[in-house]
């Protein structure tokens, strides 16, 4: 088979270089463009030069059609009006949308959705390998476990990040409440300030923390009597989240139509 031909979004950020030096690393894949947003200072600029691998010809552009007919997916970290733009243009060409952006409104995941009835549409709020099965962990222990255990999940990220509780946060606790079978838009508390009163057992909390140039830590904590289980995750390089969105992008390469999830691409749906 030929090598797989990726357009990488938001290719002048962190996340867009890591992916275009990851894809200059890896067997099977292409990079044959290169995206911003037409606001960006790094338009025209060479995508290699910016990835620290030397010239590769391919400039940052703002209008991704004109490579409609040459890629067969977009590797897209950017921001949710964006991935939604690109989702639509997915849908048009028929194409494999790889999505690691977060901070997603209800309507913008609706657009998504409709978007996967012909694309093919790999989302999660995290793309790391271990963060994946970490949240498998969690919900197998989170089912095994009953109320007496509260969950409580700590995460910190650099402070140049803009969305709270992080998407992988949401994604642990979205698998917790799966795991206990409850909703987790009903039962979260992401805040807690002055005289609260006692916690309610069954609600799943988070704790916010920003700072510094951290990668991205996730604890997800079962406090129950006596006794703690701390499930911890921390990444120390985003190349771990670029390899894990590329291992996607392969993936579903060979898929029919719809919105998947690395759970489905690490084979940890039934886990």
């Amino acid at each position: 088979m030929s090598d797989m031909r990726l357009v990488v979004a938001g290719a002048g950020g962190r996340m867009g270089r890591a992916l275009i030096q990851a894809i200059a690393e890896s067997k099977g894949l292409k990079l044959v463009g290169a995206l911003e947003d037409a606001r960006s200072p790094l338009l025209g600029r060479d995508a290699g030069t910016l990835a620290g691998l030397g010239e590769n010809g391919i400039k940052l552009a703002a209008d991704a059609a004109p490579l409609l007919g040459k890629m067969d997916g977009i590797v897209d970290f950017t921001a949710p009006s964006a991935t939604v733009a690109y989702a639509a243009l997915a849908a048009k060409a028929g194409i494999v949308h790889v999505i690691g952006t977060t901070g997603f409104a209800p309507a913008d995941e609706d657009k998504i959705a409709a978007a996967a009835k012909s694309a093919i549409v790999v989302k999660s709020g995290n793309m790391s390998l271990g963060v994946n099965l970490l949240g498998a962990l969690v919900k197998r222990v989170a089912k095994t476990l009953d109320e007496e255990f509260d969950i409580e999940i700590v995460e910190m990220h650099h402070n140049k990040k803009v969305d709270a509780p992080s998407g992988t946060a949401l994604m642990l606790g979205r698998a917790a409440a799966e795991g206990r079978g409850i909703d987790l838009d009903k039962r979260k508390v992401v805040a807690r300030d002055g005289h609260t009163g006692a916690r309610k057992p069954g609600d799943i909390g988070f704790a916010v923390l920003r700072g510094g140039s951290v990668v991205g830590e996730h604890n997800v904590i079962f406090a129950g009597p006596a006794e703690r289980i701390e499930l911890v995750h921390k990444a120390g390089d985003r190349m771990i989240f670029a390899r894990g969105a590329l291992k996607a992008a392969l993936w579903a390469r060979g898929q029919k139509p719809g919105l998947y999830s690395m759970a489905d691409v690490l084979g940890l749906k039934d886990f």
